[in-house]
């Protein structure tokens, strides 16, 4: 543990009358943010920060400005956590602010387990309306032009290679479907299970505000609907708890506005799309040192999942006669001898020492980094075995510019054997990708 680290929170504890930070623990999660849960005299609090000052470059808004509009939904009634104090330069410990800590946990598959879906669906409804409906006057909160986001998408597609054809795909669509304006309503940005802290299976906080801006409210229902956020229950589209209409009837129930199944569709779209390059720019950001985390690469591979996920969206758009097509065979199987271990069973072994010797040594945090290192190697062994790809410029190229789209003969039959080689071995495990092989193989 880093002594910097207590020192600077020492140093921000003492100017609000708090005592020495103790049991200081980082929080496993959080793809863009640290977290660290600590004990300040009576006080439970979570520090929430920056790894990086480079990684806060290029935000719409700093960690002052989150912390503002925090403040600003806890007034306004919403389950938003307490700001007690925010980091200053001479902190020494980057950007960021403590947070009084909030009763429960943000574990989606307890709380998917224990909950009565009725009511937790009742108090996300809740949330939103109320999260849509805060006065932002006067609060450094950015506003979002579509059309200038997904414009920004595109380049930062561009940067990445432009080599994916599922994401080139789904650009094209997006870009062919931006609604027109809507009246600008407070948008949380990332208002999904494994943000939203639970106690007894009903909601208790709603956490992670940097995202937040102005514009459509559908995105925030779009994106906790996303199928990577429902967790064990992908045939649950409402948050994992319910059907896409009882949300919407629940949000209007509790004063939202009328629901737009259109408006929502883009937003799926779009907001899929934007996570997918989300996860593409972890390895960026790993390739340039300011978070050398194996976490960061593993976050990375799940850009797979988004695209199975589009997909699965996009096909609908398919001829019939072209979504009748079979899949073509998947690639060979790396053969192995039976004499030198092969590659994929050396880091099969590393894996299981991990796990048999190293595993029962390690707690917390490290627990959690652990899991993720045998992710990594899991990833790689399967890689090694399978040879999937999910690269293909020129057919990326033809996709976004319209030369090839689904009507093409066979494309969706490509992309679909494509998609589910490339999941099977990143992330084998991801609930989508049984209901996927059933549609697509029969099975």
């Amino acid at each position: 543990m880093s002594d910097s680290l207590i020192a600077g929170l020492t140093r921000a504890l003492a100017r609000i009358g708090l005592p020495h930070p103790g049991g200081l623990e980082r929080l496993s999660g959080g793809a863009n943010m640290e977290s660290w849960r600590f004990a300040a005299g009576s006080e439970v609090c979570v520090l929430r920060r920056a790894p990086s000052l480079e990684m806060m470059a290029g935000r719409p808004m700093d960690h002052h400005g989150e912390a503002a509009l925090v403040r600003a939904a806890r007034a306004a009634g919403v389950l938003a956590p307490e700001v007690l104090v925010e980091l200053e330069a001479g902190d020494g410990i980057g950007s960021g602010y403590v947070m009084r800590a909030i009763s429960g946990s943000p574990d989606p598959v307890v709380f998917l387990a224990e909950t009565d879906p009725q009511l937790a669906i009742g108090d996300i409804a809740r949330e939103l309306a109320a999260t849509h409906s805060i006065d932002c006057t006067g609060l450094p909160v950015p506003v979002m032009d579509t059309a200038l986001a997904l414009g920004e998408l595109r380049s930062r597609f561009i940067a990445y290679g432009a080599d994916r054809p599922i994401l080139g795909l789904a650009l094209r669509w997006l870009e062919a479907n931006i609604p027109p304006p809507a009246p600008p309503k407070l948008v949380h940005g990332d208002f999904r299970l494994g943000n939203l802290m639970f106690e007894h299976g009903r909601l208790t906080g709603v956490l992670d505000w940097e995202l937040a801006h102005l514009g459509d409210w559908h995105e925030d229902l779009a994106f906790g609907c996303m199928t990577v956020w429902r967790f064990s229950r992908p045939d649950r589209p409402g948050y994992g708890l319910t059907s896409i209409k009882e949300l919407a009837d629940a949000y209007q129930a509790a004063g939202g506005e009328t629901f737009d199944p259109q408006r929502f569709r883009f937003w799926t779209f779009y907001r899929t799309f934007w996570w997918a390059l989300g996860c593409l720019q972890m390895g960026t950001f790993w390739r340039d040192g300011h978070d050398r985390s194996v976490e960061r690469v593993v976050v990375a591979r799940r850009t797979a999942e988004q695209e199975l996920d589009l997909l699965l969206l996009l096909e609908e758009l398919a001829p019939l006669a072209e979504r009748a097509i079979p899949l073509p065979p998947p690639a060979p199987t790396r053969k192995t001898s039976k004499g030198e271990p092969s590659g994929a069973e050396m880091l099969t072994a590393v894996s299981e020492w991990l796990t048999n010797d190293i595993k029962p040594l390690v707690s917390g945090r490290s627990k959690f980094d652990l899991a993720v290192a045998r992710n990594a190697l899991g990833i790689v062994m399967r890689e090694l075995e399978q040879q999937p790809s999910a690269i293909d410029v020129q057919l990326c190229a033809d996709l976004m510019s319209g030369k090839v789209d689904l009507a093409t003969p066979g494309i969706l039959a490509k992309l679909r054997r494509m998609a589910l080689d490339k999941l099977t071995a990143d992330m084998p495990k991801y609930p989508a990708l049984a209901i996927a092989r059933a549609r697509w193989e029969g099975n």
